[in-house]
């Protein structure tokens, strides 16, 4: 005779488990509320970081000068957790000021940033490097760093982005869940007005998710003139603006951009996903997640041209080469440090400090083991690269208690 038991285990489980999120995601809500489309309000005057360019010591005169100064605005699902990883361990090895979120690992995203979201900020405070998740507000963000501060980002094709993104956040987007199917990115992506709702929770995930993060509103028209004009303010703002599928690229021009070694820029893929979890986009379901992010499309057809232009004024061939070395390198670190050479899915991760952060309901997420034995010369830089930004913001020292909290109760529960 079959137990009772188990079912009513289970319903108990998923009651527990529906009254924390829910109590989670309202507490988080009560973060959020006000309305994501609405411009923050004109706030007073702000306190101007009036602090001179910070210099690294033992510097030649006349030499290329590395820039110290960096605000990274982090958009979601575009590599950008690995480029967190490079900024970290830069600035710990310049001793830099970091502008760190209080409580949790983003700047109260998805609101727009205010300075006073940085942990101990007081007036007319100067940081050297911004680079948690935020929702971009310029002049808050400017009012924080030297004059002359380098600002860089990440753009990635909108269709694979919005692919990503679907699988990553879908669990968390409510109007999601009516979906049924083997397939519900294709399911959604016939006829997304029937599902999507601009006004749903988190419902800024899947539609024009760069046009959002950047700071502007992911529901205009495409026609809009507004449109032209916020792409032209990017390329305003922004030193540099880099590409996820052609990221050693993006990165050599960094490294020109801030006058950095090729030691500064050396990385590991963090927050990857498992091959077989990646969807993949079929010549009609890239054509349409295209068209349902046509803001994004317009930005990254922008910028992936600007970016040839940037690679052309460098050198095609010196572009190759310097790749050549970054990548030769990468590789040599990767058989100083990983076990097996290669990332492992999470469940095949020995340590619980380089488990990284996993979606809702699925652990597709890669990780590393380091080996066993590395030498002392090593042993530090090694296991830098591979910890995930939420463990190496506790490492920095910010206080994470929310997002540990949450940590700990999807530990707790399985999810």
């Amino acid at each position: 005779m079959l137990s009772r038991r188990k079912p009513w285990h289970c319903m108990a489980k998923g009651l527990i488990l529906g009254c924390l999120l829910t109590g989670f995601l309202l507490l988080l809500y009560s973060y959020a509320i006000a309305p994501s489309q609405v411009a923050m309000a004109k706030a007073s005057t702000p306190s101007r970081c009036s602090s001179p360019p910070t210099l690294p010591a033992n510097i030649t005169k006349g030499s290329c000068w590395p820039k110290l100064d960096i605000v990274f605005m982090k958009t979601h699902k575009t590599a950008s957790s690995t480029l967190l990883n490079i900024l970290f361990r830069f600035g710990q090895k310049h001793r830099l000021k970091f502008a760190f979120p209080s409580g949790y690992n983003d700047f109260n995203y998805p609101s727009f940033f205010k300075r006073s979201l940085v942990h101990n900020y007081q007036p007319g405070d100067c940081f050297n490097i911004i680079c948690n998740h935020m929702r971009f507000y310029y002049s808050e963000v400017r009012s924080l760093v030297a004059p002359n501060a380098t600002f860089i980002t990440v753009l990635r094709d909108p269709a694979h982005l919005f692919e990503s993104s679907f699988h990553y956040f879908g669990l968390v987007v409510p109007f999601t869940w009516k979906l049924t199917g083997h397939n519900k990115l294709a399911k959604f992506l016939q006829d997304p007005n029937r599902y999507y709702n601009p006004r749903g929770f988190n419902a800024y995930y899947l539609h024009n998710l760069l046009f959002f993060d950047l700071g502007y509103n992911n529901e205009l028209d495409p026609r809009s003139p507004q449109v032209a004009e916020h792409i032209l303010e990017v390329e305003q703002r922004f030193h540099l603006v880099m590409l996820q599928e052609y990221f050693d690229e993006s990165l050599v021009l960094l490294k020109e951009l801030l006058c950095w070694e090729l030691e500064d820029i050396l990385y590991f893929k963090l927050n990857a996903r498992r091959a077989s979890a990646v969807s993949p986009l079929t010549g009609e379901l890239y054509r349409r997640a295209t068209d349902w992010n046509k803001l994004d499309a317009l930005l990254y057809r922008h910028f992936n041209a600007s970016f040839w232009r940037k690679v052309e004024a460098f050198g095609r061939e010196r572009m190759a080469q310097e790749v050549a070395s970054l990548r030769r390198e990468n590789k040599r670190m990767e058989r100083i440090c990983i076990d097996g050479e290669h990332a492992v899915d999470a469940k095949d991760i020995e340590k619980p400090s380089l488990q990284p952060w996993q979606a809702m309901g699925a652990k597709t997420i890669l990780g590393y083991n380091l080996k066993k034995h590395i030498s002392h010369q090593y042993d530090q830089l090694c296991r830098k690269m591979v910890t995930p930004d939420i463990q190496y913001m506790t490492e920095l020292g910010v206080n994470l208690w929310v997002t540990k909290l949450w940590w700990y109760i999807r530990m707790l529960l399985q999810i």
